[in-house]
């Protein structure tokens, strides 16, 4: 099919090419001087301005009424400075546009052909080319400048209070990590992903791993500073999260982060979008295989008091694969099975073990 519309696309250039070779033979034919200029050349710069006149209106009026079709309401701090300097860098460009677009179109129904005049030899202007030269590169700079600091507060150390949230990429599905009780992230590394459960790489040999838990949604707390730490077991994705305004690559080998606060709750978000089935959702934003399509995680914004609740009742990775506990070094398994919630049988650890395997 590709080869036949292929084929069908040449055909119709050369149909076309031929058409105007026989219409300049017949005009040869015809006795008619090939520089003569046609009548119709002022109704083709008539119709110039009047393009222009429409195009400006309908461009304005499809922005206008259809705004609210391809917007999203924000819902974090930083969207709001992220939205301000797209809007501003919007109605730079659009400023820009539609000048250059009035003049484009003026000058040709202005400078349209006439018999006796010509064209001014105009070399050169120093003036003209500095002031479009200095004056783009100035606003180009403050748009510049103002995003990277926007940026460098979004990438910056997060505090001491954010909650620190692992989101792992792979063909083709996410995956969340949370630190347990002692709010910090155990290490991991991808030399201990294997295929009996420690999908996440977990260094079974770090303590603060032990109270580290999975899950398949991502739970975000409202008015509290989050941290997302981004890694790739594959191949590169992106995390994207459309009403909070983050989007972060997730490179393999090079772990990314993306530090925002949500600022309004799952349940107040549907109150204001009037939709009582809105959800949150983080999409990959990178084309990364057959299955990109179903990289898709349900993301829940709860009230401070329901996310820690949340978190609370949440099971340690360690204790729904008891079986690694034999992985652990002997002297940290009691560590383990304390920080782990697990509990210890009558007949010790190797028991627990055992039965883990089986």
């Amino acid at each position: 099919m590709s080869f036949l519309i292929t084929i069908g696309a040449l055909l119709t250039l050369v149909i076309l090419f031929l058409i105007f070779r026989i219409a300049s033979l017949v005009s040869v034919a015809k006795g008619r001087n090939p520089e003569e200029v046609s009548p119709n050349n002022g109704v083709h710069a008539v119709l110039f301005l009047l393009f222009m006149v429409l195009g400006l209106v309908g461009f304005f009026w499809y922005s206008y009424t259809h705004f609210d079709k391809y917007t999203l309401p924000v819902a974090s701090e930083h969207g709001v400075v992220t939205d301000r300097l797209f809007w501003i860098t919007m109605a730079v460009t659009v400023a820009a546009f539609v000048i250059i677009f009035i003049v484009m179109f003026w000058f040709v129904f202005k400078y349209q052909y006439k018999e006796g005049r010509k064209a001014a030899f105009y070399p050169d202007n120093h003036w003209l080319e500095l002031t479009w030269t200095i004056i783009p590169a100035i606003v180009l700079a403050v748009l510049i400048f103002t995003g990277l600091r926007a940026w460098n507060n979004i990438t910056s150390p997060a505090s001491e209070q954010a909650e620190v949230i692992e989101v792992i990429g792979q063909q083709f599905a996410w995956s969340v990590r949370y630190p347990g009780k002692d709010n910090v992230l155990g290490n991991a590394n991808y030399r201990f992903i294997d295929n009996f459960g420690n999908d996440l790489g977990l260094d079974l040999t770090d303590a603060k791993s032990f109270d580290d838990f999975k899950t398949l949604e991502l739970h975000l707390p409202k008015g509290r500073e989050v941290l997302l730490k981004i890694r790739a077991k594959d191949v590169i994705h992106s995390v994207f999260l459309p009403h909070f305004r983050v989007k972060m690559d997730a490179v393999p080998g090079m772990p990314t982060h993306f530090k925002f606060i949500a600022t309004k709750s799952t349940r107040e978000m549907r109150e204001e979008t009037g939709n009582p089935d809105f959800n949150y959702e983080m999409a990959c934003t990178e084309i990364c295989g057959r299955g990109h399509f179903s990289m898709r995680m349900l993301v829940v914004v709860h009230e401070p008091a329901e996310f820690d609740k949340w978190k609370s009742e949440q099971e340690t990775w360690l204790k729904q694969n008891p079986g690694y506990l034999e992985k652990i070094p002997a002297d940290l398994r009691e560590v383990a099975l304390v920080k782990s919630g697990m509990e210890k049988s009558n007949s010790g650890i190797s028991t627990l073990v055992a039965g883990g395997m089986h």
